[in-house]
């Protein structure tokens, strides 16, 4: 049965992928390398900064040096908050959404975002406090779509909820072909929101199911689209 949820957050709860795309792009650029909406989209959306970061050096032929990658995402993380205190955009129905689903199961967040920008969103939202725990892109290694990321998340509810909960026990909501592929391999479920990809490339990343929007996102749908599998 599904125990958990954990969501994702760029794509999912804040709307902002466009925004990550801009300060990628113009970081980048200061240090005379090109990103293209296209390239973003298709190799580098999913990633946290510093793996965009690296692998984007390395397409451009230069050597990812650990102290420059430092440095361009911290020169993102600032214009990033810079953007985030003009106001960021949420999508429809997300708050609502973890309130529904906190007052059933626990909830986490496992994000490439940096968690300063996490929990400056969810303070926004007014959801901080149903969150019991955040996987942020400082406490990994590897980024999606390693699972490293959801398997931590997975230990932080089992910390605070309960040894025997299981991979198989956790609801996964993601956006991204790299998150789908990360929580499918921890071994989770997924749902899935076409907001940054068409349905059709979701599924054969291996979503277990899309919907819409997180308006629909509730405890009642969870049960109907998962009962053949996992619901008692």
């Amino acid at each position: 049965m599904i125990r958990a949820v954990i969501f994702d957050f760029n794509g999912v709860l804040v709307d902002d992928e466009h925004l990550h795309f801009q300060l990628f792009r113009d970081t980048l650029a200061t240090v005379g390398v090109s990103l293209s909406q296209h390239d973003y989209e298709t190799k580098y959306l999913g990633f946290d900064d510093r793996g965009c970061f690296t692998e984007a050096l390395r397409d451009a032929g230069l050597i990812p040096d650990p102290d420059l990658i430092d440095r361009l995402i911290a020169l993102k993380a600032h214009r990033y908050l810079e953007h985030a205190d003009e106001g960021l955009t949420y999508f429809d129905g997300g708050a609502t959404s973890i309130e529904r689903l906190a007052a059933r199961w626990p909830i986490a967040i496992c994000s490439g975002a940096l968690r300063a920008e996490i929990e400056h969103a969810l303070r926004r939202m007014g959801v901080r406090h149903q969150i019991s725990a955040i996987i942020a892109a400082e406490d990994t290694d590897r980024c999606k779509p390693d699972p490293e990321g959801y398997l931590l998340a997975l230990d932080a509810l089992r910390a605070a909820h309960g040894e025997d909960l299981e991979a198989g026990h956790c609801l996964v909501v993601e956006d991204s072909l790299a998150g789908i592929v990360s929580a499918k391999a921890a071994g989770m479920w997924v749902v899935a929101l076409p907001n940054s990809y068409p349905e059709q490339s979701l599924r054969k990343a291996g979503a277990d199911a899309v919907i819409p929007s997180l308006t629909e996102l509730t405890p009642e749908t969870i049960a109907q689209l998962f009962a053949p599998q996992v619901w008692p």
